[in-house]
């Protein structure tokens, strides 16, 4: 089920984002981005749709993902 960002409190969204980059491990590029860029990456990916929040039912969990990885909606 996909939740609206909209309708989750800016701190709480925030949160979620840092705990998915966090997850997804260290970042080698060739320069280094600050923990606030990247909040601000994902978030704007998700402002515009690129990225979608994702709750699961079944395992009653919540996450990130590119929209164009779950299909249509």
């Amino acid at each position: 089920m996909i939740i609206p960002w909209q309708e989750i409190e800016s701190e709480t969204l925030d949160n979620l984002i840092k705990e998915f980059i966090l997850r997804e491990g260290t970042d080698y590029g060739e320069y280094e981005v600050t923990l606030e860029q990247k909040v601000e990456q994902v978030r704007k990916q998700i402002e515009t749709g690129d990225a979608v929040i994702v709750f699961s039912e079944l395992h009653e969990t919540i996450d990130i993902q590119v929209r164009k990885s779950i299909g249509k909606f």
